[in-house]
């Protein structure tokens, strides 16, 4: 599938929280090859998932604006997940997530493409967290986001600068 397929058959809705058992399970879905190095049985894994999948949600609905936090659907079916916060000086990516069959696709480069453009007329950057081993950090540097600063020993804050 091309991206010029995607832009016919991709939307964005505002997520509600009729979206939760998708996005637990999105959230799942990136945490497979963590979970698969420990020891923890099926019902570990489940617990921990809701564990964090609901804390990762309460921090993101408390620390930013969640008026653009969307659902990604492809012909209509949740594939994805973009949360974007608009600041004075920025657009930050608070995260982008999507379905193991969905992701190589370009529909992330896609998306990324639509919020640079809104950074360009708007004079902002768009910065994003990234784990030091998340392979999506090689898309972001391919994007043109550079290493702005490290804010932790997990994390990297990069940004993209129109």
């Amino acid at each position: 599938m091309t991206i010029k397929n995607w832009t016919q058959k991709v939307s964005l809705r505002k997520f509600s929280t009729d979206d939760i058992p998708f996005m637990r399970s999105l959230y799942a879905s990136t945490r497979e090859s963590e979970l698969a190095m420990t020891n923890f049985t099926s019902e570990e894994k489940k617990q921990f998932i809701t564990q964090q999948f609901n804390a990762q949600l309460s921090h993101y609905t408390q620390y930013y604006c969640s008026d653009a936090f969307y659902i990604i659907e492809y012909q209509g079916k949740s594939v994805g997940r973009l949360f974007v916060d608009y600041w004075k000086n920025e657009i930050r990516v608070v995260d982008i997530a999507l379905m193991p069959d969905y992701r190589n696709l370009e529909l992330g480069s896609y998306y990324f493409t639509q919020l640079f453009e809104e950074a360009r007329q708007s004079n902002r950057t768009v910065t994003i967290h990234v784990e030091h081993n998340n392979p999506a950090k090689q898309l972001y540097e391919r994007l043109g986001f550079k290493l702005k600063t490290q804010t932790n020993d997990i994390y990297l804050l990069m940004e993209w600068c129109p």
